[in-house]
């Protein structure tokens, strides 16, 4: 299966856009009302933990904290929730986030890869990525994230 990788330039620092993509008030807003909740040390775990499938501790994403380097980089294993897929242990991805100064924006990469062949998931984290990064970017920018209609 292919990498996904996508770039996205936002109308803010690296301190801003990294504070949007850990602290609870950020994470709410553009993951769809999930929080991160780690200690952010190399090899600890990691959950997004927000409403849905379970009620509101419902485990969206998890996995392990490779790297962790303030307004520049993270990288985390990730597996879906296990109210998602019966064999969400086995279903392991990376993510990897860089930011860069570029002017006066900031440059996010992403690249979400290492999936395993035939993951059940990769068409529609296809077509949520982009959404995601959407958010991020409204929110870096106005202090909103976007009505999708959910």
């Amino acid at each position: 299966m292919e990498d996904l990788k996508y770039t996205i330039y936002i109308g803010g620092t690296p301190e801003q856009v990294w504070e949007a993509l850990v602290s609870p008030e950020g994470t709410r807003a553009i993951f769809f009302g999930s929080e991160l909740q780690s200690t952010f040390e190399i090899g600890a775990p990691y959950a997004y933990v927000g409403p849905g499938n379970d009620g509101d501790e419902t485990v969206h994403v998890y996995g392990t904290v490779l790297a962790y380097e303030p307004h520049s980089l993270m990288s985390y294993t990730e597996h879906p929730g296990p109210s998602y897929r019966e064999n969400h242990a086995e279903l392991e991805t990376r993510i990897t986030m860089t930011l860069e100064t570029v002017g006066a924006s900031t440059k996010l990469t992403l690249v979400n890869d290492r999936w395993p062949e035939g993951h059940p998931s990769y068409e529609s984290t296809q077509q949520s990525w982009p959404m995601i990064l959407s958010n991020i970017k409204s929110y870096v920018e106005t202090g909103k994230a976007l009505d999708f209609g959910w």
